[in-house]
């Protein structure tokens, strides 16, 4: 498949649309769930084929803890299975995997899982994935505002979990809806923002390339004129 023609540094994603998705199968939420790690798959290999160099994915949000407990064990399992599963892929791609969030939320064995994936993954040179679980925006700015004040400093961008990683240039949500949800409130100031019908399930390559097309065609200001 033929790269867009303008490659954004990078690209953040709301996955949305798994349940329903899985509901318009007659399946339970999970099922949607499951079938969204293609997704997630299939937009690592194009980025890395294109020469994206971060993608982030917004997983799982501080309000989903108040997600009934089967659905959450069932999340919090499946991204487990699926970091181990994939650490070969990511090897094999040049992929640095990251996880960002409230981290102390997570189970020990989440937590050491992801650690061992990042050392694992650290010289990956090709792209930088990352998965946002157990955040929001709101907290972000709130943490970092603390740490910043208790470092006696007055920028705020050095304390947030996102430190060292440029703003998204393309937001994508999937599933229609047309809302941040809480999520990166201060890095999406000047983020260009594409939002497709397609559930996430069904997000795959065409889709993600047809995004990027469309962010092509913007015209980036940051406020000013040109």
């Amino acid at each position: 498949m033929q790269p867009p023609s303008i490659i954004p540094t990078h690209v953040s994603i709301i996955m949305d649309g798994n349940g329903r998705w899985a509901r318009q199968r007659g399946k339970e939420r999970v099922y949607g769930h499951f079938e969204g790690v293609e997704s997630v798959r299939a937009v690592m290999e194009a980025s890395v084929d294109w020469g994206i160099r971060y993608v982030s994915f917004f997983a799982f949000s501080e309000e989903n803890w108040g997600r009934p407990d089967s659905e959450v064990n069932t999340l919090m399992g499946l991204m487990l299975k699926a970091m181990v599963g994939e650490l070969e892929n990511f090897k094999e791609h040049g992929v640095h995997f990251r996880v960002l969030g409230n981290r102390s939320r997570l189970s020990d064995e989440l937590n050491a899982t992801i650690d061992m994936i990042d050392n694992e993954t650290a010289g990956g040179d090709r792209l930088t994935m990352i998965l946002l679980i157990s955040y929001s925006g709101k907290w972000d700015i709130q943490q970092a505002a603390r740490r910043m004040a208790a470092a006696g400093s007055d920028d705020i961008e050095p304390f947030l979990v996102t430190s060292g990683i440029p703003d998204p240039d393309l937001l994508i949500r999937t599933s229609g809806e047309q809302r941040l949800s809480n999520y990166m409130l201060w890095q999406l100031a000047y983020t260009e923002f594409v939002f497709t019908p397609t559930l996430w399930p069904d997000f795959r390559k065409e889709e993600y390339r047809a995004a990027i097309e469309e962010y092509a065609l913007r015209d980036r200001r940051f406020g000013k004129v040109k």
